[in-house]
């Protein structure tokens, strides 16, 4: 008999909701029609205004991705404004009660992604964010009307 420890098994359940189980690559069959995720969105997308945020967009991937209903990109113009716009989320969120399944990039300065299920915030540095293009892997997701305000915005002699 071997004294060696038992590895730990994993958890037999899947955090993540039923629709996002299974093939992650899989376009769905049905699109979504609910609007499950877009509160979160939209109060994502408040605290992330408060913290000075650039740009932000919010993409409608229902139709095109089973994982997320909902991604918000959004900027800062330096490493400690993005680190500050994702904990600034990450409270108000959790002050709401919504908590993230999953975080990548924190702390690193460029980027961040912070995952709520039906939604997903990516909080770039604004020059990172102009390199990936994300908005532009997604060019096939509706855009979400929201309002912008002028401070958010971002003169185009500013990163050139």
């Amino acid at each position: 008999m071997s004294d060696r420890p038992k590895a730990k098994s994993r958890p037999d359940t899947d955090p993540r909701p039923a629709r996002a189980q299974g093939d992650d690559d899989a376009t769905p069959t049905t699109p979504r029609t609910d609007d499950a995720g877009l509160d979160d969105a939209l109060r994502a997308l408040a605290l992330a205004l408060d913290k000075k945020a650039l740009e932000p967009v919010l993409l409608d991937v229902r139709g095109l991705c089973t994982y997320a209903s909902y991604q918000l990109v959004v900027s800062g113009r330096s490493d400690r404004q993005v680190d500050a716009i994702c904990e600034g989320i990450s409270v108000g969120m959790k002050e709401a009660g919504i908590r993230p399944l999953s975080t990548e990039g924190k702390r690193s300065g460029q980027w961040a992604l912070l995952d709520f299920g039906d939604l997903i915030v990516h909080v770039f540095h604004h020059p990172s964010r102009e390199h990936y293009d994300l908005e532009g892997l997604w060019i096939d997701a509706p855009r979400v009307p929201i309002e912008v305000p002028a401070e958010a915005r971002v003169a185009a002699d500013d990163y050139a």
